[in-house]
This record gives C-alpha cells, sequence and structure tokens, in this order.
C-alpha cells in the first residue's frame, strides 16, 4: 500500500471530533519545561568543578551540575554527587523520567524497587520511571557518583530549591511540583 494511500484510510478511521479533542489535550508538564535548543558549542567542565561555578548541597554531598537541560533541549540533566557520605533523597520516583547512577569511587548502597543493591566504583544502575528508589553512600570514606536524568523534566529547578542551606519542606505535594512521587523515608539510613 502506497503512503498516501495508507495515510487516507488511517485519516479515515479516525473522527473529526476525536481529531479535535486530541488536538486541544495539554501538554505533559514535563514537554512544557523545555529550554531554549541546543547551542551546539562544545565546552569542557573540568573535574571537580560545576559547569556554571555554582555551589549546591544537599547535607549528604556536594552537587556539580555537568550538563544543563538547556544544553539537550530538555533531553538530559547530569549531575555529579561529590563527597557522598551515609544518608541520601527519601524513598521516591519520577513519573516521567528515568534516573541513571554511576558509581565513580566508593561504595554506594541502592533500593529500586523491592531489590536493594550495592554498587562499588564502575557498577551502575538504573531507576525508571514509576519505580521506587533511594541510595546512600555506605564505605567509610565519601562516595563519589555520576547521575541523568532524561528527560531532565524540572530536576534542575528541583535541586536548586533543595541544595541550599535551609530547603523547603520536602512533602508530597512539593515532590509532586517536580513530577515526583514521595513514598517514605530512606530505607537505607533508617
Amino acid at each position: 500500500m502506497k503512503r498516501r494511500t495508507f495515510l487516507a484510510s488511517a485519516a479515515a478511521l479516525l473522527p473529526a471530533v476525536e481529531l479535535r479533542a486530541f488536538a486541544q489535550l495539554p501538554a505533559l508538564p514535563l514537554l512544557a519545561q523545555h529550554a531554549a535548543p541546543a547551542s551546539g558549542t562544545p565546552h569542557v567542565v573540568p573535574a571537580g568543578e560545576d559547569c556554571l561555578g555554582e555551589h549546591h548541597s544537599r547535607g549528604y554531598s556536594s552537587i556539580l551540575f555537568k550538563v544543563l537541560p538547556n544544553e539537550t533541549n530538555g533531553g538530559l540533566f547530569v549531575v555529579e554527587h561529590m563527597n557522598l557520605v551515609q544518608g541520601g533523597p527519601p524513598l521516591h520516583m519520577h513519573l516521567y523520567q528515568e534516573e541513571w547512577f554511576y558509581v565513580v569511587e566508593g561504595e554506594v548502597a541502592f533500593q529500586v524497587g523491592d531489590s536493594r543493591k550495592q554498587l562499588r566504583a564502575g557498577d551502575s544502575i538504573l531507576g525508571t520511571r514509576n519505580i521506587p528508589h533511594t541510595f546512600s553512600a555506605i564505605s567509610g570514606k565519601p562516595s563519589r557518583m555520576l547521575i541523568a536524568f532524561n528527560p531532565a523534566g524540572k530536576m534542575e529547578e528541583f535541586l536548586r530549591l533543595t541544595a541550599v542551606p535551609n530547603p523547603p519542606v520536602q512533602d508530597a505535594a512539593f515532590f509532586a511540583r517536580f513530577g515526583m512521587q514521595l513514598i517514605g523515608p530512606n530505607p537505607i539510613t533508617t
């Protein structure tokens, strides 16, 4: 069947009313967040530095922004956790993105769904959307880890608001603002 004939046949199957209703659906929250298109200009982010020269701390680690969402048209956000010590985020899940973890140094415990894993340098694990997950460093010395969010969603804004000396209360409503669901305390550290 030729493409033109196929498209005409497919269009005939969909009532015009349904097409109008579909066209009026609101965009997904993460799609509305796309920044300006990527510049295509390569730049190096030196080891131990944030791409904007900023400092962010979650209490259990220092965070360096390595790739910003506006560099990838919202497709990717990469952070590096430096000096990661015992502690970590509460058990949560992302509704619209995957979160990939790569341990660079040390040892980090993860809970993804009902499974607990202990990762060492060179190991990685994926926290897929709609699956609860969390982590905590476990070795005697601080660990270092890369985290990538795909798509970026609202994670840059979330970390900017929470990686400060006096962060806002991080309750279920706060997490929901950023496309996440708060499940409960970090079971690895309790």
